[in-house]
C-alpha cells in the first residue's frame, strides 16, 4: 500500500505509540505533522529521521492539546504546508491514578481536555478539508478502557468512552464523503505513559512495582504480553487504505484477549 501524496497530523507524537504511528505512514509515502512535548533536540531529531528514513516531509507543532486555538493552527499548517490532513490520529494523551473521592480536579480537567475534547477541536477543523477531497482517514487511539472500567482511572475511563461515542457519531455523519473514522483499543502498550503510573499505582494499591505489572497490568492481559507499538501503527496503516475502506465507526480491540471475558 501506498499513502504517497497523503499528509498525516498525528498529535501526541513525539514518543510512544504517536511516534510509531508517524513513522509508520512515513514509510508508506505520507507526509506527517508531529506533536507533542519533550526536550526541543530529542523532537528535531526524531523529525529529522522521519525525513531522511522515509524521503518525505516532516513538520513539527508544538500546539497544546490544551489550548483549541493551538489545534486549529497545527490543522492550518498541515493545510498551508501539505493541502491536507488526508489522514488525522487522535493520540494524545495523559493519565492520573487515584481514587475519585482523592482525584485532584484539576488532573480531571487536564485529562478529558487532551485525551477527549483535542479530539473533538481536531475532527471538527480537519474534516471540511477531507470531504472537499471527499477521501479521509480519521483514527484515534482509544483503549480498552473504552469498553471496561478499572479503578482509579476515573477521569481516563470517562475519556476513553466518550473517544468511543464520538469515533462512532463522526462516522456516520462523514459516511457518504469517502472519510472513515474509527478507534482503536489497545490493551496494555509499554510506553512512557504506562511506565510512568506505576508509581501512582504502588501507591494506590499498595503494592510493588513487579507486582504491579504482573498482577495488576498484565493480569488484564490472557496473553500476558504487552501488546507493541509497531503493532498498533500497523493496524493504523491498514486502516487507511482501501481494504479497509467498508470499516467506519468501528471500535478495534488490540488487548490480548483482554476485554473477550
Amino acid at each position: 500500500m501506498s499513502l504517497k501524496g497523503k499528509s498525516a497530523i498525528v498529535t501526541g507524537s513525539t514518543s510512544g505509540i504517536g511516534l510509531a504511528y508517524a513513522r509508520a505512514l512515513a514509510a508508506e509515502g505520507a507526509d506527517v505533522v508531529i506533536n507533542g512535548f519533550g526536550p526541543a533536540d530529542a523532537i528535531e531529531t526524531e523529525r529529522k529521521k522521519i525525513e531522511t528514513d522515509f524521503g518525505v516531509k516532516a513538520l513539527y507543532s508544538p500546539a497544546d492539546m490544551t489550548k483549541p486555538d493551538e489545534i486549529a493552527a497545527m490543522v492550518k499548517l498541515a493545510a498551508d504546508s501539505f493541502g491536507g490532513p488526508d489522514i488525522l490520529i487522535n493520540n494524545a494523551g495523559i493519565q492520573h491514578v487515584a481514587p475519585v473521592d482523592e482525584f485532584p480536579p484539576e488532573k480531571w480537567d487536564a485529562i478529558i481536555a487532551i485525551n477527549l475534547t483535542a479530539a473533538f477541536h481536531a475532527i471538527r477543523h480537519a474534516v471540511p478539508l477531507m470531504k472537499a477531497k471527499k477521501w479521509g482517514r480519521i483514527i484515534s487511539t482509544a483503549s480498552a478502557h473504552s469498553l471496561v472500567a478499572s479503578p482509579f482511572k476515573s477521569a481516563y475511563v470517562t475519556a476513553k468512552h466518550g473517544i468511543a461515542g464520538l469515533t462512532k457519531t463522526v462516522a456516520l455523519e462523514v459516511a457518504t464523503h469517502g472519510i472513515t473514522v474509527n478507534c482503536i483499543s489497545p490493551g496494555y502498550v509499554w510506553t512512557p505513559l504506562v511506565e510512568k503510573q506505576i508509581p501512582d499505582t504502588m501507591k494506590a494499591r499498595g503494592l510493588t512495582r513487579e507486582q504491579v505489572i504482573n498482577d495488576v497490568i498484565l493480569d488484564a492481559q490472557p496473553t500476558k504480553e504487552f501488546v507493541t507499538v509497531e503493532q498498533v501503527a500497523a493496524l493504523a496503516v491498514f486502516l487507511c487504505g482501501d481494504a479497509a475502506k467498508s470499516i467506519t465507526g468501528a471500535n478495534i480491540s488490540m488487548d490480548g484477549g483482554w476485554t473477550a471475558a
